[in-house]
């Protein structure tokens, strides 16, 4: 793997060109917030918001190539001293953006083109979606962007944005077809609003508010359809009844149905209930002891509800489920772990060995929204990872339903170290209150709610990563990781729970943190460290590797993620190595290569632009400002690995 360029606040990753379908789709997933501000602001005003805003997803979603090799043709940009190298591949994308917004508005090579794929825009039932409105400044900036040619908007976008210098923005210009990039710079200087107002939330098509079409033509459109429907189901039962009808035991009924074992899942009285007291003589700690709790165990037709939406959700309902985890109904009767109200939902959660399933309804009955059902995978949970689950989830807070074993909890701020704990109530079942779950880091992360929790062999800290099982945090060497403890892991745990994002939505069991080298930096500018942040599944597969570079400048800053890797061995205790680098610039204005190794590197050495070797895992070459460099190193076993990808 490369390194990556290094200043005293931030480290640049490097990825390879633009002609590879799915790594351009990687790139696409990776900065696709950002690619679609872009489209929505190079976009015209005229088309309003709303489809302005479903316009903006289509030209991103469309922008991947086609085939290997068919990039822009732009070459990788310079960057300003000082800022991320941009990846190729995002660059690439970016250009592909431009170029359609500027075409969707008429602006390149003056070949007018309309608008047109309405059938082929995202679509939004019902709904219609604008971005969250800003202040004064924002809706000037908006009005002056209105008045402006879409090449003049393309170079505002690129300068003020993406932070590009102005050749750079004109070779951007005219790869997306643009016919005098000179001149919409020379517009785009008699613009006068900040730049900083581009990255506002008034301009992010990804962070939208909804409000409802025409409610009275859709009640209309809608009675008409109820009476056409009418009227063909009661023409298509009079053409398929010709003798006693349907019944239940007619081959018209559904196999699941019919089938004796579906049946007995679907009854409420069938359900496995563990009596309060089983934990403390079972020979197992895990989620198949848990007892039945809850005000609300006993109501026959909120749990019937509950079955049947699982064995067949209805069109208003709405599922989820971690990467990996089936969402077929219960083979059998589940075991029923909650059953009560919380905030304003009716929750029921079941446990049917393999799979958590958290269904959840209105507890209002005027209320006409569907119920909601998560599952996620939980297979060989142990004593630790069975000590809590999300039980409910609203306004951006999470309560938990904790184990019967545990003794105590509280609520730790991952990014205060220092302070402590606060506490946090539990009623008789054991639901917690509430306290803050992942949030939107984007705009900054000043902290982060942890839950504490004390059983009979430690006292372990545990996460909200968005899914029904939160996240345990560990710390330590692969074959040796323990749950976080002392000041000195929870002040490393404070520069890492920032990256934790980067992670979510993977299914995601447990995350470790460990520091495996402490490197000195040149120019006596003190130590830097490199930590290993891996992320452990339920399902096994799909584990995600960081590696962590922290550079001593700013030591209260979160770390910088020089290197990354998907389904890697790397870091765990099958293989516990990891090689990762960084090209970092001194305050003295001069560049390395800088890049470590955990214990089982005997020496590391670079090619490509810079070359150098080092005996031992610690490597510094002096090289020049966006020079690539390829890393090797060699295992005191004779094996030799490259860097973390």
């Amino acid at each position: 793997m490369p390194p990556r360029r290094a200043v005293p606040s931030s480290v640049e990753r490097r990825m390879v060109g633009p002609g590879d379908p799915e790594r351009a789709d990687a790139a696409l997933v990776e900065h696709y917030a950002r690619l679609t501000r872009i489209g929505y602001l190079v976009l015209p005003s005229s088309l309003g918001c709303s489809r302005r805003v479903l316009t903006a997803h289509r030209l991103v979603q469309r922008s991947l190539p086609r085939s290997r090799g068919a990039g822009t043709g732009l070459p990788s940009p310079r960057r300003p001293e000082g800022a991320a190298v941009m990846d190729p591949r995002y660059a690439d994308l970016r250009v592909r953006v431009v170029r359609a917004a500027l075409e969707a508005g008429g602006s390149s090579r003056g070949r007018p083109r309309r608008v047109r794929g309405a059938p082929f825009l995202p679509q939004v039932w019902g709904l219609r979606l604008f971005p969250r409105c800003g202040g004064a400044d924002e809706l000037a900036l908006e009005q002056a962007l209105s008045a402006l040619s879409g090449p003049c908007r393309a170079a505002l976008v690129l300068r003020g944005l993406e932070g590009l210098a102005d050749a750079e923005v004109c070779r951007v210009l005219a790869a997306a077809g643009v016919a005098d990039p000179g001149a919409a710079l020379v517009e785009a200087d008699a613009v006068s609003a900040p730049h900083a107002l581009l990255a506002s939330t008034e301009f992010d098509p990804c962070s939208l508010q909804a409000r409802p079409t025409d409610l009275l033509l859709r009640r209309r459109r809608a009675r008409a359809a109820l009476a056409g429907l009418g009227a063909l189901v009661a023409c298509g039962t009079l053409l398929v009844m010709p003798g006693g009808g349907w019944g239940p035991d007619r081959s018209s009924v559904p196999t699941y149905a019919r089938n004796p074992a579906a049946r007995q899942a679907l009854d409420p009285a069938a359900l496995i209930r563990v009596p309060p007291t089983f934990w403390q003589r079972s020979a197992r700690t895990d989620f198949t002891v848990w007892p039945a709790r809850g005000d609300r165990t006993r109501d026959s037709e909120l749990l019937r509800r509950a079955l049947a939406v699982w064995a067949l959700p209805g069109h208003a309902d709405r599922s989820t489920a971690t990467p990996g985890t089936p969402t077929g109904p219960p083979m059998g009767p589940p075991h029923l772990l909650y059953a009560g109200v919380v905030d304003d939902a009716a929750v029921v959660l079941f446990h049917d060995g393999l799979r958590i399933v958290r269904y959840a309804e209105p507890s209002n009955p005027g209320q006409d929204r569907g119920a909601v059902l998560d599952f996620a995978r939980v297979d060989g949970a142990d004593p630790a990872g069975s000590n809590a689950l999300v039980v409910g989830r609203a306004h951006g807070r999470v309560r938990y339903l904790t184990a019967p074993w545990v003794r105590s909890v509280a609520v730790r701020d991952l990014l205060a170290p220092r302070a402590a704990p606060r506490a946090l109530p539990r009623d008789p079942d054991g639901v917690t209150g509430p306290l803050a779950g992942i949030g939107d880091t984007a705009a900054g992360c000043r902290s982060w709610d942890a839950l504490e929790v004390r059983d009979a062999e430690a006292v372990r800290l545990m996460t909200d990563l968005g899914e029904p099982t939160p996240v345990r945090l560990t710390s330590g060497a692969p074959s040796a990781s323990h749950d976080v403890s002392g000041r000195g892991e929870r002040e490393s745990w404070a520069r890492t729970a920032c990256l934790l994002p980067a992670v979510r939505a993977g299914g995601v069991r447990s995350v470790n943190s460990w520091l495996f080298a402490h490197q000195p930096l040149p120019e006596n500018s003190g130590a830097a460290r490199w930590l290993c942040v891996r992320a452990e599944t339920w399902r096994g597969t799909g584990s995600r590797v960081l590696a962590e570079f922290r550079d001593p400048a700013a030591p209260a800053a979160p770390g910088a993620v020089a290197a990354r890797a998907e389904d890697s061995p790397a870091c765990g205790p099958r293989e516990p190595q990891v090689l990762a680098g960084v090209l970092w610039k001194s305050a003295g204005g001069r560049w390395y290569v800088v890049a470590a190794g955990s214990r089982e590197f005997a020496s590391l050495s670079t090619s490509g632009g810079v070359v150098g070797s080092s005996p031992g895992r610690l490597l510094t070459v002096p090289a020049r400002a966006g020079d690539r460099a390829e890393l090797n190193g060699l295992l005191a076993d004779g094996r030799r690995v490259g860097s973390l990808r």
